[in-house]
């Protein structure tokens, strides 16, 4: 069925049964990836049921994509309504709880073409600016615009003068990153802030080094070197500065509790490590005192299948070439995992359902078994979450490819490395216009506002783990063995591991399945 004909159908059902969809749920109705007409199906059977009234509104859609969870026992967890916070209590090992922060499912909204991108860009910019406007250089900020209408004039830059003495020779500029580049005198930056565009030069080795690792589209503050007068080459740059994360102490469990990160599982590639990941699910099913009775969560970040027509000739690498039926595989090994395990689920690129970042949780008519395990949460990507108020991103990963590919010196050997510069960013998916797709949304979700304790990624298959500024940084690899694309391009996976933390005191360690007995 169609979209429309869906939406249609919909509407029709509403009105036959007295019900009426309020504008804001219509909206969300139709940026979802759902089957529209057995969703609205659903909401009104339920009303019937409760005897509620006959508006559909937003909340109805919410309570049902995310169910309100109650507890059903001691040992079990159940699903939370979005951004609700559900204490569970475990009767061997105490209270522990989890709350859903940010997840992008319900908000996603996208805009058409141009305008659509130039909200999106300006939500980035807006976003950035309060980021940046915690550091005290913040108030120096000048209008592009004002710079460049005084630079202009020369009555008016003798005036400019005067009052950049007064600020000890200098001003700051604060926008998007559009371009850099290599020029025989310096690196030259394109600085956007919506009031106009201004060319800024690096020209000291440091400086050079310093642009090189920004990422295009980012924001970013400059301190504009203004003894230099403007010339052929512009402004010369005397600092810059990302929006970054500050140095912090991370929160910590109150209780010794554990969460164990995987992602990237390609099931139904010929490459999938099964036997190695049922070692990992009878794992956690074990008698292990010392780590499994500690494992209170698990989050999965993406790529649960291997997916259909991913990539050209993709059919020659799959051992099942239905996504339902690499769905329903999955379905079967992760009902596996022990049900006082709370575990976190987000898309990647090669799940089913949009491909475009922001993503929505994976849509039920793919994965309805996944939402009705009572331990499961299913979220978009990126989702932030808190577990015994430990934060954790989860995120992914498919802006790595550009950031790796656009930066001096970084490889998939070491995703850490480009993860810190998304951090640096305080944006996800930073660059516009390469591999990752970015759907032109009325607010960007990829701005990382809450500093996070762990940023969880995967996307890259190689394990990597760092600490950044009191964030703990992990990429969790995968459980697939080396492809033939990852051969020619020289990458060599690290699969079949998983990367345990401790929410007591953030410190992680790998848990190998390689090999019959984990290590």
């Amino acid at each position: 069925m169609s979209i429309q004909r869906g939406i249609s159908s919909a509407l029709s059902f509403a009105i036959s049964m007295g019900y009426q969809i309020h504008p804001d749920a219509f909206a969300m109705l139709k940026g979802l990836d759902i089957d529209i007409l057995k969703t609205v199906q659903d909401i009104v059977k339920m009303k019937i049921k409760n005897k509620e009234n006959t508006s559909i509104i937003v909340e109805d859609i919410k309570n049902l994509i995310n169910p309100r969870g109650n507890v059903s026992n001691g040992n079990s967890f159940n699903n939370t309504i979005l951004n609700s916070t559900s204490s569970i209590v475990d009767v061997t090992s105490g209270q522990h709880s989890f709350k859903v922060i940010s997840d992008p499912t319900a908000n996603i909204n996208s805009g058409e073409g141009i305008k659509g991108y130039t909200s999106l860009f300006r939500s980035r910019f807006e976003k950035s600016l309060r980021i940046l406007a915690l550091r005290p250089d913040s108030k120096r900020i000048t209008k592009i615009s004002s710079i460049r209408h005084k630079s202009n004039s020369s009555k008016l830059r003798k005036s400019f003068d005067v009052n950049l003495e007064i600020n000890k020779k200098t001003s700051v500029v604060a926008g998007l990153l559009m371009s850099k580049r290599s020029k025989k005198n310096g690196l030259e930056m394109m600085i956007d802030d919506y009031s106009g565009m201004l060319s800024v030069l690096a020209v000291t080795e440091e400086l050079k080094r310093q642009a090189s690792i920004l990422a295009l589209d980012q924001m970013i503050m400059v301190e504009l070197d203004d003894s230099n007068k403007k010339g052929a080459h512009g402004f010369m740059a005397k600092s810059l500065v990302s929006p970054d994360i500050p140095d912090h102490l991370p929160n910590r469990s109150n209780s010794e509790s554990y969460v164990v990160l995987i992602s990237d599982l390609h099931v139904g590639s010929k490459y999938f490590l099964e036997v190695e990941f049922l070692r990992f699910l009878n794992w956690l099913s074990s008698a292990d005192e010392d780590i499994v009775s500690r494992i209170k969560f698990l989050c999965i970040g993406g790529d649960l299948i291997d997916g259909i027509g991913i990539f050209p000739n993709q059919e020659k690498e799959l051992i099942e070439t239905n996504a339902n039926k690499q769905m329903d595989h999955v379905s079967d090994l992760l009902a596996k995992i022990p049900k006082h395990i709370k575990v976190f689920v987000i898309p990647g690129n090669h799940d089913p359902g949009r491909r475009a970042l922001p993503q929505p949780a994976l849509p039920r008519k793919y994965s309805d078994r996944l939402y009705s395990f009572e331990n499961f949460t299913m979220l978009g990507n990126p989702s932030l979450i808190e577990l015994d108020g430990v934060k954790v991103l989860m995120y992914h990963g498919q802006s790595l490819d550009d950031i790796i590919a656009t930066t001096p010196g970084l490889s998939y050997s070491k995703p850490a490395e480009a993860m810190k510069i998304l951090l640096k960013a305080r944006h996800l998916s930073p660059i516009y216009g390469e591999r990752t797709p970015i759907g032109p949304e009325l607010e960007d979700m990829m701005v990382i506002t809450d500093v996070p304790d762990i940023l969880h990624s995967g996307h890259v298959h190689s394990i990597d783990v760092q600490n950044y500024r009191g964030t703990l940084i992990v990429n969790s690899g995968a459980w697939q063995a080396q492809t033939k694309f990852q051969q020619t391009m020289g990458i060599i996976p690290s699969p079949g591991i998983a990367i345990v933390v401790n929410l007591s005191n953030l410190q992680p360690f790998q848990m190998n399945f390689n090999l019959p007995d984990p290590t």
